[in-house]
């Protein structure tokens, strides 16, 4: 990522669903949620999740749902950088708990990249609102994986983790909001997430 201007911008196309939908990387049901896909270099959002988003996880808000398309396209600009093809062969060469810890930085990198959006959308368009940097805020705390699991089976195992905590999850998108700066997104050189 050196190098890299933080005015980098890259659109993928997006494909709003529900119920199901068939992407170059297989089909898809709503309980998997919003996802990049590689293969076809879109982004395909499940409009249920955000129902699920405002209401189970009471994390309403117009900004947590940019929040969520933006760590998507986050992925978009990762593919595009070749970062998740680097870390998908890395995975295959590495320890389930290992592959793992990959997954984590790759999605915390994403809500980087979306907090670095959000910075850039404030700053040339003047988008945000009152309230617009917690309503992201507390969206990326809900759908931390402690929290998923502590709700879904009362226990916590971080090994198993793939996004990040509740913690880590706000921590890089602080950083992207609080920078806007793209090179500041170096999940995969810190020590410490």
């Amino acid at each position: 990522m050196d190098g890299q201007s933080s005015s980098f911008f890259v659109q993928s196309p997006v494909v709003l669903f529900t119920d199901q939908v068939k992407s170059a990387c297989g089909f898809a049901q709503a309980a998997m949620g919003p996802f990049y896909c590689p293969a076809d270099q879109k982004v395909y959002i499940d409009l249920s999740f955000y129902d699920d988003l405002k209401t189970r996880h009471q994390a309403p808000g117009d900004f947590a749902q940019a929040y969520v398309v933006a760590h998507e396209v986050g992925h978009h600009v990762q593919n595009v950088l070749g970062i998740s093809g680097e870390v998908s062969r890395l995975q295959r060469q590495v320890s389930q708990t290992e592959a793992n810890e990959l997954s984590v930085r790759l999605e915390l990198q994403a809500d980087c990249l979306a907090g670095v959006w959000a910075y850039h959308a404030e700053e040339k368009r003047d988008l945000l609102e009152q309230g617009d940097i917690e309503e992201a805020l507390n969206a990326a705390s809900v759908i931390g994986n402690d929290r998923r699991q502590k709700q879904s089976r009362g226990y916590v195992t971080p090994d198993s983790f793939t996004h990040g905590s509740s913690a880590q999850r706000v921590q890089w998108f602080t950083t992207g909001i609080q920078t806007g700066d793209f090179n500041q997104c170096k999940t995969f050189d810190t020590a410490n997430l």
